[in-house]
């Protein structure tokens, strides 16, 4: 009894000194989603601005360690509650060729993505995070990949740039692709497989989907939300290879301790896709989980809007942005050969 309320002070403890920057962060979110449904650009993208406008809070004390958390903890829950937007019968209602072009064109983008970024002179963790948030689920993806991996500052430059870059360039697909698919001949289901296959974030594709036909809409959101799920093969897969090869530390700083084998809020994201497809959530409690997992992803890229300094983003030079952009080329290439090739009109 004595322990449990020894870890709950402790608890309580943290959270006080989380607040005031926990508090910041969600009320940058708060006017993101303000901003983005008056003008209509992605929201992630107004976080992470208006979060660097107040990056000279990152030095207070107070605020500090509401900022990592957000950036850590709050971040992964909004990453396990991805888990309630999809579920098995989604997918198994596409049927088996639409599924199979956005595994080929995931994991071609992965492999291709990776050996550009390597051959332009980006390090591997770089390559790695770019060519997961371009092939996946954009600024989401992004961040829960930058969660598995070794912290320090370039790490922290290189996801913040990632995440303006890939917001940037889903706003641009939202535009063009629609576009691209007509003048393709595409139809509606055709569409609607293309633009969830290559279009970075999930707002972008639902926009980009439903300005073709409601169809198309509605095959676009479940493709997309089929790449989310591949989130938790990729981050489950650099977690083993993290813990079989020990992290990498910097020089005269300790060795940290391997990542474990399944991060906990993987298991979170894997357990509400079962539940959800078992049919044990109801329509409003679901609206509400991911309704809560938007707010904590954009929460955490506003913290990490905070803590980003420009200066020295501007020091990683052209290479990392033509990386993404050449990802992005990719990909959409990739996503609209395979459909007019396996999928007819």
């Amino acid at each position: 009894m004595t322990g449990f309320a020894e870890a709950t002070r402790h608890r309580l403890a943290v959270g006080r000194r989380a607040a005031p920057g926990v508090g910041i962060s969600l009320a940058v979110a708060m006017v993101a989603l303000f901003l983005a449904s008056h003008y209509g650009a992605p929201v992630m993208l107004f976080a992470l601005l208006l979060g660097m406008a107040l990056g000279f809070l990152r030095e207070r004390e107070r605020v500090a360690p509401g900022i990592r958390l957000s950036t850590r903890t709050i971040l992964r829950v909004g990453v396990a509650l991805l888990g309630a937007r999809l579920t098995l019968t989604d997918l198994t209602a596409l049927g088996l060729t639409p599924v199979l072009i956005t595994l080929a064109t995931v994991a071609a983008t992965l492999l291709v993505g990776f050996g550009v970024a390597r051959a332009l002179g980006m390090g591997g963790r770089f390559a790695v995070l770019s060519a997961g948030a371009v092939s996946i689920c954009g600024a989401s993806a992004a961040l829960a990949i930058a969660s598995t991996l070794p912290r320090d500052e370039r790490l922290h430059l290189d996801t913040v740039l990632v995440v303006v870059s890939v917001s940037t360039l889903s706003t641009v697909a939202l535009v063009i692709y629609p576009i691209l698919a007509a003048q393709l001949g595409m139809g509606d289901a055709q569409a609607g497989v293309f633009l969830g296959a290559t279009i970075h974030d999930v707002a972008q594709v639902v926009g980009a989907g439903f300005s073709v036909s409601e169809t198309s809409g509605e095959t676009a959101t479940i493709i997309k939300l089929l790449r989310v799920a591949l989130l938790l093969p990729l981050v489950l897969g650099l977690a083993l290879v993290l813990s079989e090869r020990g992290i990498p530390h910097p020089p005269g700083q300790p060795r940290k301790r391997p990542a474990p084998p399944i991060p906990g809020f993987l298991l979170g994201f894997l357990a509400l896709v079962g539940i959800n497809s078992l049919g044990w959530l109801p329509a409003p409690l679901m609206a509400v989980l991911a309704t809560t997992s938007t707010a904590c992803l954009i929460t955490a890229v506003a913290a990490l809007g905070i803590q980003s300094q420009i200066g020295e983003m501007l020091k990683l030079g052209w290479r990392p942005i033509t990386v993404i952009v050449l990802q992005t080329l990719f990909m959409g290439a990739m996503g609209a050969m395979l459909v007019g090739y396996w999928l007819p009109a």
